[in-house]
């Protein structure tokens, strides 16, 4: 298979199919425009050829249907791309948000999913589960050989907050050690880890610069637009990372994504989401304090923790040791759980974020 995300790529695979058999065979085309390029796919064999929504003229379509090809079209009437071959940026998100953010394409997407007219309409259902699978192909790509930490934590924390400096700078530390650090890619402690991974490669009197900036908004509520906005002037001018990943997703799209990641898997179906962001933090998960979406993804770790052989068991961090043995008291269920198992070596109660670098951060 010759996977193709872009014209150069395609350019790329003519040019070598022109010095061959002149066959698209194995060839998958996801969302290319291939506007220009019609010269190209009339000459060649389309025969075992997969073309996935990108743009074309019609007749040229279906040239390549006759000969054998197999074209799947755009999916009319949705404000996404269903077979999109990049995951998003901030920036892509929040286009629009000039006008306020209602409309910027986040907006735009998250009141789709919630007009009644839709139903059961299978056509919806068939655009957003494309989507989910193109998002989950672009972030395999993405996530490749990198070693991965989950940072996992509460919406609620202000930028105020000296726990949200707190997250940002453990984040900070991890990123800067090598590793990429993934969130749930909403407010929060969530932002805090995506800021301070996505400024790794600066000192951390940037960080704290930073810090200091957008806490004049400390809060998504009430006004979002405020809150985007002052998060992406406060970093424009700084190079990112690369290391910082959100994993958010639509079903909570009261939330707004942050604006600090490098790259955003935004899923419309959380279960997906959830399941899709344990997955990838395979270097090791960190839970500050948080509510049931927390709780939620610790118990989901810990149950892959407890069936995995000692070479494939994720260390799990959790950072405050009264609130996770009082206020939610989910780390005894989780040492009985881990106890004579190898996940019972990797199961650590720490009091501090700087506790959760020592043991997380590469050497």
């Amino acid at each position: 298979m010759i996977e193709i995300e872009s014209l150069d790529e395609f350019d790329r695979a003519v040019a070598r199919a022109r010095k061959n058999k002149r066959s698209m065979d194995g060839w998958q085309v996801q969302d290319v425009d291939l506007t220009d390029r019609h010269e190209a796919l009339d000459e060649l064999d389309p025969r075992g050829a997969l073309f996935l929504g990108g743009t074309m003229p019609e007749p040229v379509a279906n040239r390549l249907r006759a000969g054998g090809a197999l074209v799947f079209p755009s999916v009319p009437d949705v404000p996404f791309d269903p077979w999109r071959a990049h995951l998003y940026t901030p920036a892509e998100l929040y286009d629009g948000l000039d006008q306020g953010y209602d409309h910027t394409l986040d907006a735009r997407i998250y009141a789709w999913t919630r007009h009644r007219g839709h139903g059961h309409d299978v056509r919806r259902m068939l655009a957003a589960s494309l989507h989910d699978h193109s998002i989950g192909d672009a972030l395999e790509e993405l996530t490749g050989k990198r070693r991965i930490v989950g940072v996992m934590g509460g919406h609620a924390l202000t930028r105020e907050d000296a726990a949200y400096a707190d997250a940002a700078r453990l984040a900070h530390g991890l990123a800067a050690s090598g590793l990429t650090v993934a969130t749930g890619g909403g407010p929060g402690a969530m932002e805090a880890a995506n800021l301070g991974a996505r400024l790794a490669d600066h000192e951390p009197a940037v960080l704290d610069g930073v810090l200091e900036a957008i806490s004049a908004v400390p809060s998504f509520a009430p006004d979002v637009t405020a809150w985007a906005r002052t998060a992406l002037e406060a970093v424009a001018e700084l190079a990112d990372s690369g290391r910082s990943l959100g994993i958010p997703t639509w079903h909570y799209g009261h939330e707004p994504p942050n604006a600090f990641s490098s790259a955003v898997a935004k899923y419309f179906r959380n279960a997906i989401r959830e399941d899709v962001l344990l997955e990838v933090s395979t270097a090791g998960m960190v839970f500050l304090p948080g509510a049931a979406g927390t709780v939620q993804e610790i118990f989901q770790a810990a149950c892959t923790n407890y069936y995995a052989v000692d070479d494939d068991v994720v260390p799990m961090v959790f950072v405050g040791h009264e609130y996770w043995t009082t206020v939610l008291p989910a780390w005894p269920l989780v040492a009985v759980l881990a106890a004579g198992r190898p996940f019972g070596a990797r199961a650590h109660l720490v009091d501090s974020t700087t506790e959760a670098l020592g043991l997380l951060a590469e050497e």
